[in-house]
């Protein structure tokens, strides 16, 4: 680099430099930000490196803080899980869904469920009148969860679903399904999403109050460590909170906040960190700003890495290690120009993968109008295919390390996302700022803001509100029929009029004394599932033992 002395000279030049060429060519706004309002610099130097301690805030690939990755290899190795997020319709649908993108090369099935589903109702109920298939697959009984299933080897294929408040129920199905297979407990692979801090927050999938919800999550991480040593016992999930609206470093920051609240429920509940904290995952967005959505997947490990080490003092290193799940920013697609959402997904899925993810889902390009149909799941799973196999950028560790700008922008957005914490602990940890209305308060301003950028053009979105074209809405949609909610409803009727009544009966009952006492519900819940009681039958004992949780 030569001395200092021509180091200042050649920066003074270029800094003149870049006066006049800016009377002749002005730039193109007076300042750079990125969506978490971090301001850009024109140009990142060494200077900007020299308090960086290499070996204390980078490291190497799968040594502490984590840094450049949770493995020494990284996708040297191993390219990370190809894992499309599928679900619609009834069971047999989505299983014929799941055999084609296993059959396309997909590595790892996630589930989408229905809202009834996902919210404990049955799809008789009259609270699921209208949406029974609609927004993912229909779940009522262990007998649509063996379809779900059929000729998909349990002991051999990673499955993730995304369920919260009933997630003991579909876990206790999958194991379930897995016996029916011949496979154990303990064979088992994959990930419930189990995060309820996140749905008070951000989506609203809740059932019982957030007390009784982080019980059953204590629950689920006891049984689990006992019972599904391999399995993910939660996914922590940041990806709804960036759905909702908020900045990058709030995804980050409340989505940390919420993996110390279940750390702390576990300890409370008697667990020792060691035991629950290498199964915790997470779940983050790939919005479309790539350098600072790279740079936030290396910021939140090396926060994670340090919360671990220093704050809980976990011995064991898988404990540090935050191993996540990336999805492609849904709410970043338009229904106009739809080709478009190729080519973001492409960048946003190179984000992912360039800042170190385990996992990845890219959306595909008619999401923002409906169901994904074959044809565009295929292209949004070739999108990751060619990332891996033809671009280049796996076949070397975190490629970006060095950039001055990715290095600065990491660390400040965990100075950022740190300030945050400090704040949610000041008033009492993420329970208690969900119970306020703190984090929702702050993801609604950062969205109206958000929008107010959009439609005075300072932010474009190509398409939407530039560069327009009139055009017809693509008729060729996938469509649910209409039919499925009168078929779903007679195949649940037909379980339990065929079931053993009596021991069902029993199930619940010995559930429900569980959930009145300090017991943990989880073995019940299992059993329940195994004599066919059905989702809405479980979900409604645990409502009146717990309550429901109403929105202040």
């Amino acid at each position: 680099m030569g001395n200092s002395t021509d180091f200042q000279q050649g920066k003074e030049k270029w800094e003149a430099d870049v006066q006049k060429a800016s009377q002749r060519f002005p730039q193109r706004k007076k300042q750079f930000v990125t969506s978490s309002d971090i301001k850009i610099d024109a140009l990142y130097t060494p200077t900007q490196e020299e308090k960086l301690s290499y070996e204390k805030e980078l490291g190497f690939p799968g040594q502490y803080p984590y840094t450049r990755g949770i493995q020494p290899t990284m996708y040297r190795s191993r390219y990370w899980t190809m894992r499309q997020y599928a679900g619609f319709g009834s069971a047999s649908e989505t299983n014929k869904r799941f055999r084609y993108l296993l059959a396309q090369g997909q590595t790892g099935l996630s589930v989408a469920f229905d809202l009834p589903t996902q919210i404990g109702y049955d799809s008789d109920d009259p609270m699921a009148e209208g949406e029974v298939g609609k927004v993912g697959v229909a779940i009522d009984s262990l007998k649509d969860m063996e379809v779900l299933f059929d000729q998909i080897p349990l002991n051999k294929v990673s499955t993730s679903m995304t369920i919260n408040a009933p997630a003991s129920i579909l876990l206790a199905m999958y194991i379930a399904v897995g016996e029916k297979q011949g496979v154990k407990a303990e064979e088992l692979t994959g990930t419930i999403q189990n995060d309820i801090l996140k749905e008070y927050i951000a989506r609203g999938t809740y059932i019982y109050p957030p007390n009784q919800s982080m019980r059953l999550i204590t629950d689920i991480f006891a049984y689990c460590q006992e019972n599904l040593p391999k399995f993910n016992t939660i996914s922590i999930s940041g990806y709804h909170i960036r759905e909702a609206g908020s900045t990058a470093v709030q995804e980050v920051a409340f989505t940390i906040a919420n993996g110390i609240a279940y750390v702390d429920a576990a300890i409370e509940a008697g667990l020792k960190v060691d035991q629950f904290a290498p199964r915790l995952a997470f779940f983050f967005n790939a919005h479309n700003q790539f350098f600072e959505e790279a740079a936030k997947y290396r910021a939140a490990r090396r926060i994670w890495a340090k919360i671990m080490k220093e704050h809980y003092q976990a011995s064991d290193p898988k404990s540090w290690k935050m191993r996540f799940h990336t999805q492609t920013g849904g709410s970043t697609l338009t229904a106009q120009q739809p080709d478009n959402n190729i080519v973001r997904v492409t960048l946003q899925a190179l984000a992912a993968v360039m800042g170190g993810t385990q996992s990845l889902h890219t959306n595909s390009k008619d999401e923002a109008l409906a169901l994904p149909t074959e044809d565009s799941a295929r292209i949004a799973l070739r999108t990751q295919q060619i990332i891996a196999q033809e671009s280049g950028v796996a076949d070397t560790i975190d490629p970006l390390a060095g950039s001055y700008y990715v290095e600065a922008l990491t660390d400040e957005i965990e100075k950022q996302v740190n300030e945050y914490l400090t704040r949610i602990s000041d008033i009492g940890g993420a329970v208690k700022a969900v119970e306020e209305g703190y984090m929702q308060r702050e993801i609604h301003q950062a969205a109206y803001d958000a929008q107010k950028r959009i439609e005075s053009k300072e932010d474009i979105i190509v398409g939407l509100n530039e560069y327009k074209v009139e055009e017809e809405i693509n008729p060729d949609l996938l469509k649910v029929d209409e039919k499925l909610e009168e078929n779903q409803i007679e195949r649940t009727q037909q379980v339990r009029e065929t079931r053993e009544q009596q021991r069902v009966k029993e199930c619940l009952e010995l559930l429900r004394k569980a959930a009145s006492t300090n017991e943990n519900v989880m073995p019940h819940i299992v059993e329940s599932v195994k004599a066919y009681a059905t989702v809405g039958e479980i979900a409604n004992v645990l409502r009146e033992e717990f309550g429901e949780y109403t929105a202040m």
